[in-house]
This record gives C-alpha cells, structure tokens and sequence, in this order.
C-alpha cells in the first residue's frame, strides 16, 4: 500500500527535540536548545536529520475553523463497491482532492473508510456528500455522524512529553 513504514531510529534528544517543537513549532535554535540540553549546532543538525527522515514534515499554524465560520463536523462512513488495490488507490488519490475532508482513515470494518468532513452547516454538507464523496471512485454507500460538539481535538493541541 501506500506510505513510508520505516522507523526512524532516535534518543532521548531527539524526542526532547519533537516534543519541544510540537508544543510550538515558532521556537527559535538558541531556545530549543537550551530546553533540550544540547548547544546550538548539534541541536541544529539533529533538527535537519529530523526533517531530512520526515519525522518533521514542516511547520503550520493552528487555525481554529470555528472562527472561519466552518464549524460543523460530519463523519461519513464510506463503503466501497470494490476493494481490490487499484479501486483504493483511486479512491485515495480523489479523497485527497475534497478540500472539506479534513481526514480520511481506511477502516477494518464493515465499512471501508472514515471521513472526517467539515463545512458551514449542514446543508453545505449535504453538497459534499452528495456532489464530492458519493461521487468518489467506487462508493457503494455512505453514512453520516453529525458531530454536536468537539470535546476534545489533539490535533489542536500539542503532545506531551
């Protein structure tokens, strides 16, 4: 299938590294490393292997879609008419292109994939679903989970150590 299984190996640095970079990611050289305990040039080297292995993909700003007015949260679960390799790959290569699924996980179950969709509203969704997701390659049916309310969003918060 798709994507780079290799482990990276690394230390304790390393993990201080990402750790210290995960918390915020706008965190100059002479501050990382003074929080990890290495002096400036190793820390940097260390940080552009990191980089180099894509441990660290790059740096983003955490937006909240609230603000911007995208504050409905939608899970459709996708079943496929057909699972054989080249019917996922183009089901994954077109998934990618919905700017509104914020998430997409092959799932073991008795449906295929997992969307996470994010729109205004509900009827904004139902656009997408009916006009970008059911015409995905191969969907054979969807099913929809309105989200009420986020309890919780690790991927707007940064993990510990």
């Amino acid at each position: 299938m798709e994507g780079d299984r290799i482990v990276v190996d690394m230390d304790d640095f390393d993990r201080k590294i990402i750790a210290a970079l995960t918390r915020d990611g706008r965190m100059t050289i002479t501050d990382l490393a003074e929080v990890v305990g290495l002096s400036k040039t190793p820390c940097q080297v260390r940080l552009k292997r990191l980089m180099e292995a894509g441990v660290i993909k790059g740096f983003r700003a955490i937006v909240d879609p609230t603000k911007l007015g995208f504050d409905h949260v939608a899970f459709a679960e996708v079943k496929l008419a057909d699972t054989r390799e080249a019917a996922l790959l183009a089901f994954n290569r077109a998934v990618r292109l919905i700017p509104e699924v914020e998430e997409c996980h092959m799932i073991a179950s008795s449906f295929d994939y997992l969307l996470k969709v994010r729109t205004s509203d509900i009827w904004r969704y139902r656009i997408v679903l009916g006009e970008k997701i059911s015409a995905l390659p191969h969907v054979a049916s969807t099913s929809t989970y309105v989200a009420m309310e986020t309890v919780l969003d690790a991927s707007a918060m940064p993990r510990g150590d």
